[in-house]
């Protein structure tokens, strides 16, 4: 990775630009600059105008800030609709497709006052298929998927923030394999109007960052939360729950050795720390996402299966055909089962402020696959805040991470929790 310029945070650049220190037109600048130079190998956007990220930084310096977003550029993924750019959903079904209004979540960041940069690279239909980009840190690897794009944007220095879309683990594993942050909220917290459907118990937009402060700073604009600036401290250490999970074993020794050693140096720094047994209902939660996600994704993708079968690739038409084979009796046996899990897990919750997990089973896999899931998919089911944080290297030296997950519905706690552990990392 070649040295990333010194692109203040979304926070940084905020309060810059409040206070007339900073332009929108000079911070989008030296985020083109940047693309400029390293997209060539990086390959992180779908779709980018130069001109017209320019037109609205400056249009945006022009008025008297709106919100706290006013001015920062914001990467959007290929999944998300724009009236004024192509979506293409990462398929060649929909190359050169202009969707007639934007999403509910980019006409808000317009109405905030902030830029759209341009269209981050999505895998296909936000699946597992892989698509063009690679990890800015080690180009012969993956940056993860879905949101693998907008993941290597931000870990380039390409732009402060950008959205993602997360069905299993598709926020929180590329945000590991290439060492920033990846916030996936609780579900429905930033509204989907306009997003490509795949999953409707599961999708969710989060938010890809390059620290816990900025991942809040849109989350709360976009939800109408209060926005709290970074620096108040917490009351106290927060209640730590290390979860290995039933996955564990699945996680390679670089990854376990993290969470271990980054759970003591919490416990050094006075959180209160408990081990979470989960019962062995949870042993099945994998494949229960893995149920429902198919079931949605056979009649989410109905046109394309139908109409247009050619173009989708091998691995996608595999997963399409097997939820065509998910009945409509096991696919409510699944929502049972896991609302049974979700009750369990918001009661547990009483004992602890926080959960820390891997967030992913290695470092970045080849180019060939965007890794595995495993760690992602029990949570997104559940309906969790989850986060993951930068933690360290793993044994070839890419980026491990390190995910922390609330209580649904207790976004702020996540904020709170998680910027304290990273300011812990940090030090």
């Amino acid at each position: 990775m070649s040295q990333a310029p010194a692109l203040p945070s979304a926070v940084e650049a905020a309060a810059e630009i409040r206070a007339g220190r900073l332009s929108s037109e000079k911070l989008v600048r030296s985020c083109l600059e940047r693309i400029a130079q390293r997209e060539p190998e990086v390959q992180a956007w779908a779709w980018i105008d130069a001109e017209q990220a320019l037109a609205q930084a400056r249009a945006r310096d022009r008025e008297t800030p709106r919100s706290p977003l006013h001015g920062i550029p914001v990467g959007i993924k290929d999944v998300i609709d724009t009236c004024d750019m192509p979506t293409g959903y990462g398929s060649p079904i929909y190359a050169n497709h202009q969707p007639a209004a934007d999403a509910a979540c980019v006409a808000q960041i317009r109405e905030l006052g902030g830029v759209i940069l341009g269209k981050a690279v999505s895998t296909e239909f936000a699946t597992r298929h892989p698509n063009k980009t690679r990890n800015p840190h080690r180009l012969t690897q993956t940056p993860g998927g879905s949101s693998s794009g907008s993941a290597a944007a931000v870990a380039d220095g390409m732009v402060p923030l950008a959205l993602g879309t997360q069905t299993s683990s598709s926020v929180i594993r590329p945000a590991a394999y290439c060492g920033v942050v990846g916030y996936k909220p609780s579900f429905g917290l930033i509204n989907r109007a306009g997003m490509k459907f795949l999953s409707e118990s599961l999708d969710t937009i989060g938010v890809l960052s390059r620290t816990v402060a900025d991942a809040a700073l849109l989350a709360t604009q976009l939800a109408g939360i209060p926005w709290t600036p970074p620096g108040a401290a917490m009351a106290r250490p927060p209640r730590i729950a290390v979860c290995r999970t039933p996955y564990w074993a699945a996680a390679d020794a670089s990854v376990q050795s993290s969470l271990i050693e980054t759970a003591a140096r919490l416990k050094a720094a006075g959180a209160a720390l408990v081990e979470l047994e989960l019962p062995a209902m949870f042993a099945g939660m994998n494949h229960l996402q893995v149920a429902i996600s198919a079931y949605e994704f056979y009649r989410a993708l109905s046109h394309e299966r139908i109409r247009h079968p050619d173009l989708l690739s091998a691995s996608l038409s595999a997963r399409i055909a097997a939820g065509g084979r998910v009945s409509r009796a096991e696919y409510e046996a699944a929502l049972v089962d896991t609302a049974r899990c979700r009750a369990w897990i918001a009661d547990a919750f009483a004992g602890f402020d926080l959960i820390i997990a891997p967030s992913a089973p290695s470092e970045a896999p080849e180019l060939s696959n965007t890794g595995e899931p495993t760690f992602g998919l029990m949570w997104t089911l559940l309906q969790l805040p989850c986060l993951t944080l930068p933690c360290g290297t793993g044994a070839t030296g890419l980026p491990l991470g390190l995910q922390v997950i609330a209580a649904a519905g207790c976004d702020p706690d996540l904020y709170a929790g998680a910027g304290w552990i990273e300011h812990q990392l940090a030090r």
